[in-house]
């Protein structure tokens, strides 16, 4: 008997998978193999975001959390996944100079941001006209041996299958069903792609086309991560991966010559030194974001054997650790669901029919 299929193996149905398997559960996560929003996304943890320089919501529990998860990974593969690497805020306008100097007085921002650099100090190759200050606690997720790592231990632990999946395959009565497996409850977690699903379709997702270059380059940067209201990525001295190109339009995973030209763009304002670049790839895919910034976590209000864990947004390596741990602790315990997650909030306006 299987206790829950997982339905996609980006970085949320991996994570919860890992748990529910921690905790003695049989599971079968079923992936098509194809690439993921997960596989594509930089991984990128920053405490703090945004012109107004605002603490990601519950930061100081998710990423102890975030850290913890990663390294007990680390350890049992024997493979660092996390990498934690100071960032460098490089200041758009006085206004963003001004916001940041105000968050350096408050008591709650001083575990994650260091002094703003005074103007006339220089990076060398970086154009920093307004200033900037080191953000501390940052650093990014290798997202795709991650998930290489886990899709091979649960092939190892047959808890894996490759299927193209098709909603119409699963049987609610008299049993639920999804081809030969019968599991006690099927788990969402399948990205943007929810938004085709028939029970959960109607949750108000906002899916965020992005799109982030690999590039080669021959000049000197910091080894830090650098933001520039798009940001930079070292991977070594002369490989950087930068991003994220915000597009609700054109939900495909095509890589465009657009947002190529608007990246590098970007990266000409601050490092027009920058000119000898050899683009090495090229890569796009949507993120399952969401209306009100919050996860989808929780049961149908009429299917309470069907369950989504969903909705991470541009924050999954920060955020999916510790909700897996909540959502098996309500699967297997009956413990309730932080309301900010919780589907329930939900239930009135989008599960109406």
């Amino acid at each position: 008997m299987i206790d829950f299929l997982i339905i996609g193996q980006g970085l949320a149905g991996s994570l919860l998978a890992w748990e529910l398997i921690q905790r003695g559960c049989k599971i079968v996560i079923v992936d098509n193999g194809q690439e993921n929003a997960s596989q594509v996304a930089a991984g990128l943890i920053n405490p703090v975001t945004g012109m107004r320089f605002v603490k990601s919501a519950d930061v100081d529990t998710l990423l102890p959390a975030a850290k913890h998860c990663y390294y007990q990974l680390a350890d049992f593969f024997q493979q660092a996944f996390y990498i934690e690497k100071p960032m460098l805020r490089i200041f758009r306008s006085d206004g963003e100079l001004n916001n940041a100097d105000k968050r350096l007085t408050n008591p709650d921002y001083q575990a994650y941001l260091s002094d703003i650099q005074p103007l006339g100090k220089i990076i060398d190759n970086l154009e920093t006209p307004f200033g900037f200050l080191e953000q501390k606690q940052t650093g990014y997720l290798l997202t795709r041996p991650l998930l290489n790592s886990l899709k091979a231990f649960f092939i190892a632990n047959d808890s894996y299958r490759q299927a193209d999946f098709d909603y119409q395959d699963i049987r609610l009565e008299p049993s639920l069903r999804w081809q030969d497996i019968t599991p006690k409850q099927i788990i969402f977690c399948e990205g943007y792609q929810a938004t085709q699903n028939p029970w959960f379709c109607d949750l108000p997702f906002q899916p965020v086309k992005g799109e982030i270059l690999t590039l080669e380059h021959q000049t000197e940067l910091p080894d830090k991560i650098l933001n520039y209201g798009n940001w930079l990525i070292p991977l070594n001295d002369h490989r950087i991966r930068i991003g994220a190109s915000f597009d609700r339009e054109n939900l495909n995973t095509l890589a465009t010559e657009q947002g190529k030209r608007d990246l590098l763009n970007a990266l000409s304002q601050i490092s027009p030194d920058l000119i000898r670049l050899t683009l090495l790839d090229h890569q796009a895919n949507v993120r399952p974001c969401t209306l009100d910034k919050q996860p989808f976590i929780g049961w149908h209000l009429k299917h309470e054997r069907l369950a989504i864990f969903n909705g991470f947004g541009a924050k999954g390596s920060l955020q999916i650790p510790w909700h897996s741990q909540r959502f098996a602790d309500a699967l297997l315990n009956g413990s309730p669901l932080p309301h900010s997650c919780n589907i329930q909030r939900h239930y009135e306006t989008h599960f109406t029919g």
